[in-house]
């Protein structure tokens, strides 16, 4: 079965949707080293040149925009601290799959902007595309992105691992699983983030800089949280 066709989070503004219950904010655990990165990419610039950057996995709740927020702000305090009086350019692609609730986040736009007039850091130089997708495919020409991020999105697999479909009893991984089963999502895992990888490296201007947030372990056990 191909996740693509039909996973995504609750959309819309009702109390079960994703927007409402998005709490957990993690990228605020990372923020240091996202802004050493975004630092180091905006004095790399050339003048004038166009900062674009992806989120991948956007879903459609408050953490979307807390994402832009974060990097926007790292890129104005840079300029400041420059002594330049305009930020560059900057062009966000807001990636998820084509279920996503991108309506939302679209309706959400003209308020995102008027806060980023009320905080100083303009708006007018941003421009925000979304891009509906599996980023386990090709989204973007060649040589298009300055940074690519993705927070908790990296551990969806691209489909259910092959073959365990008639397996009976449960087809994730449990500690009743049998060898076959956890062999089956190790390997569709090992292909789908080489695919990743490989497609990124491809899409990434020389230079480009990727922070990725993934689920993992603490210890070898397969069936630890």
């Amino acid at each position: 079965m191909e996740v693509t066709k039909v996973l995504h989070m609750n959309g819309g503004i009702g109390n079960s949707c994703y927007a409402k219950n998005s709490l957990l904010q993690v990228i605020l655990m990372t923020k240091s080293i996202t802004n050493k990165v975004i630092s180091t990419l905006y004095n790399n610039l050339s003048p004038g040149e166009t900062i674009r950057i992806v989120d991948l996995g956007c879903s459609s709740g408050p953490n979307t925009f807390l994402t832009i927020s974060q990097l926007i702000q790292t890129i104005h305090e840079e300029c400041k601290s420059n002594g330049q009086q305009q930020s560059p350019e900057i062009h966000v692609f807001l990636n998820d799959l084509p279920s996503n609730d991108f309506n939302t986040i679209f309706r959400l736009l003209p308020t995102f902007y008027e806060d980023l007039r009320k905080q100083n850091m303009g708006g007018d130089g941003l421009f925000v595309t979304g891009v509906a997708g599996s980023f386990y495919t090709r989204l973007f020409p060649c040589k298009t992105l300055h940074f690519v991020h993705s927070s908790y999105s990296l551990h969806w697999l691209s489909q259910v691992p092959d073959g365990i479909e008639s397996k009976k009893g449960n087809i994730y991984m449990a500690s009743t699983s049998p060898p076959s089963v956890v062999k089956a999502y190790y390997e569709q895992y090992e292909r789908d983030f080489v695919n990743f990888l490989k497609y990124c490296s491809k899409e990434l201007v020389d230079g480009g800089c990727m922070i990725l947030t993934i689920l993992g372990r603490k210890n070898e056990d397969r069936f630890s949280k």
